[in-house]
């Protein structure tokens, strides 16, 4: 099937949603197989695979390569307004949380479904940042909340991670010593790790979700440079099984052994949409 311009790909999501309702992608984008790929041979539609937008081989083993779109040389929007907010405030604390604020407030949690048409389809960073900056506000799900925040993260100079569970994706930022998380990770020994779940319109910086702790959790932590091309390379990444009743969670690299050790007193559980 012949390459289609980013034209040709609104027109088809157009036959299934009002394009009031539509992102505004910043990139190119082609038909192959039924999927769609982008300028970087990513597949947004994808998850899954060597070209997948996570290179998912199972939720333990996966490299979210999709986050490189918008990071290093090809660091733009949303990268500038971590860049920004830190310059705002210095404080590390408070500039954390503004920055899990901003993907909270601006962005309205929306199905892949109901918003492309399509089961999946991921958005880069930058994608949503300049519907944002154009509209006010973006739509995304679960994984769109994670690849913006873990760019935005990186742009205001904190270490982030992406955290996968099955239907679902959320971030992790290095924050040691932040005293309003309900629970704090440890990553192969290194505590310090905040849960970023901006799915929900009330919940704060810091704040896990009950229904994860016991969950077979794969975190893989974000580099800040740019993708060229699908890069095949394996991922470093690491797992969490969170049991309740302890505070602090240790998450093992990968194929390692899960080790669960002091949890914070949970503070407050909130609803997840």
């Amino acid at each position: 099937m012949p390459k289609y311009v980013l034209a040709a790909l609104l027109l088809l999501a157009i036959v299934v949603m009002p394009a009031s309702t539509l992102a505004a992608p910043a990139t190119k984008f082609y038909h192959k197989d039924g999927k769609i790929f982008d300028e970087w041979n990513v597949c947004r539609s994808d998850a899954t695979g060597d070209d997948g937008f996570f290179q998912v081989k199972s939720t333990m083993d996966f490299r979210p390569v999709i986050v490189s779109e918008s990071l290093g040389d090809n660091s733009d929007v949303a990268y500038a307004i971590g860049q920004q907010i830190a310059h705002d405030y210095p404080d590390v604390y408070q500039r954390a949380e503004r920055v899990f604020g901003f993907a909270r407030d601006k962005v309205r949690y929306t199905s892949d479904g109901e918003q492309f048409g399509f089961d999946e389809f991921a958005q880069n960073a930058d994608e949503l940042a300049i519907t944002i900056d154009d509209n006010g506000f973006a739509h995304g799900d679960c994984e769109d909340y994670a690849i913006l925040l873990a760019v935005m993260y990186q742009g205001a100079g904190f270490r982030s991670a992406i955290a996968l569970m099955s239907d679902h994706a959320a971030t992790l930022v290095y924050l040691p010593g932040y005293d309003k998380a309900n629970r704090v990770l440890s990553i192969d020994g290194e505590i310090g790790w905040i849960w970023a779940e901006a799915t929900g319109g009330n919940n704060p910086l810091g704040w896990m979700p009950e229904s994860f702790m016991g969950s077979s959790i794969g975190v893989c932590e974000v580099e800040d440079k740019a993708i060229d091309k699908v890069d095949k390379e394996s991922a470093s990444c690491a797992g969490v099984t969170a049991e309740s009743g302890n505070p602090v969670i240790h998450i093992s690299p990968f194929l390692g052994v899960v080790i669960v050790m002091l949890f914070f007193p949970l503070l407050r559980v909130r609803r997840r949409r």
